[in-house]
């Protein structure tokens, strides 16, 4: 897993929503649902697709944008990190 990108998503998710608080959500577990416990919205998605394409230099493929892809933050990072032209954060 790529604890930069990793990082750079909580940190995301911390200026945007949770104010400081994304690691107290996840509880140390990187698989809890953002949907189903409240994380994220779907306006927060779309906003999180943005942000992920903008900084990583990637292109998500809007019929890959499902829970099994990013309903998590374990699932994001597995999914972000292999797409072409993934650069890793500095």
């Amino acid at each position: 897993m790529s604890l930069a990108l990793r990082q750079r998503v909580v940190d995301w998710l911390d200026d945007n929503y949770h104010f400081g608080d994304t690691e107290a959500l996840l509880a140390g577990d990187d698989e809890k649902s953002f949907l189903r416990n409240g994380i994220l919205d779907s306006l927060g998605f779309v906003k999180l697709m943005l942000f992920l394409e903008d900084t990583f230099t990637v292109r998500i493929d809007r019929k890959d944008v499902r829970p099994e892809n990013f309903d998590s933050l374990g699932k994001i990072v597995r999914y972000i990190s292999v797409l072409p032209g993934y650069r890793e954060p500095a």
